[in-house]
């Protein structure tokens, strides 16, 4: 039976894109990488969390949002407002091994398994502390991007143990964010699993590049 697991950050302690272009950390080339997204619909599970599901998840966001004070975006400051954002993103995570993505006016920070969590663990290694606060930085500053915070492993070992370790991982990712000043209200977290790898997992490198987390950011309109 395949598992869902959704849960929106909210009130937490400090705690697929088609072939699409993204920028080599390391040498600041563009180069062509795929990544795979599916719907990310928010819900909320653990202690003190309510219930989120199917489409009312998206409306209850955008309300949760107004309610904070964020203001939706129009259409035509969109893509400038992105290009800015992506900018900073760039300038920002130049070097520290996270990937920048762009799909129209979405942006996707790939960030890898190894350099983020030690093995088998939920978190966040001290070493990669500082790309989260450059993170955080940008996404303070551009408060009207929703923040999809999406947890993926390789296809080693038990189905249930890989969906609860990439949910694990993908709060502690977003709960990092919510303590360095992005409000809840724009946070949704989601564990994949190993559902949506982005390369074979046949070979010591693929399982490797599959063992991620990512960070899905799409302009707030309505």
């Amino acid at each position: 039976m395949k598992h869902k697991t959704f849960t929106v950050v909210a009130l937490l302690p400090v705690l697929a894109l088609t072939s699409c272009q993204t920028t080599n950390p390391y040498t600041g080339n563009t180069q062509t990488s795929k990544a795979t997204s599916g719907a990310i619909i928010g819900g909320l599970v653990g202690a003190g969390l309510g219930s989120l599901t199917g489409s009312g998840s998206t409306d209850r966001r955008q309300k949760a949002m107004i309610g904070a004070g964020i203001g939706a975006l129009g259409g035509g400051l969109i893509g400038n407002y992105m290009d800015k954002q992506e900018a900073e993103l760039r300038a920002q995570l130049q070097g520290t091994g996270v990937g920048v993505s762009r799909n129209g006016n979405d942006l996707v920070l790939n960030m890898p398994g190894d350099i983020t969590f030690a093995t088998n663990s939920s978190t966040v290694n001290s070493s990669f502390t500082e790309t989260l606060n450059s993170v955080a930085i940008v996404l303070a500053k551009y408060n009207r991007t929703l923040v999809n915070v999406v947890g993926h492993t390789d296809n080693v070992g038990a189905r249930s143990y890989n969906y609860a370790l990439s949910e694990k991982r993908a709060r502690s990712v977003a709960g990092a964010l919510q303590s360095r000043g992005v409000v809840s209200q724009r946070l949704l977290v989601t564990g994949r699993g190993p559902d949506q790898p982005i390369t074979s997992n046949s070979t010591a490198s693929g399982r490797q590049q599959n063992r991620r987390v990512t960070i899905q950011l799409e302009p707030y309109q309505r």
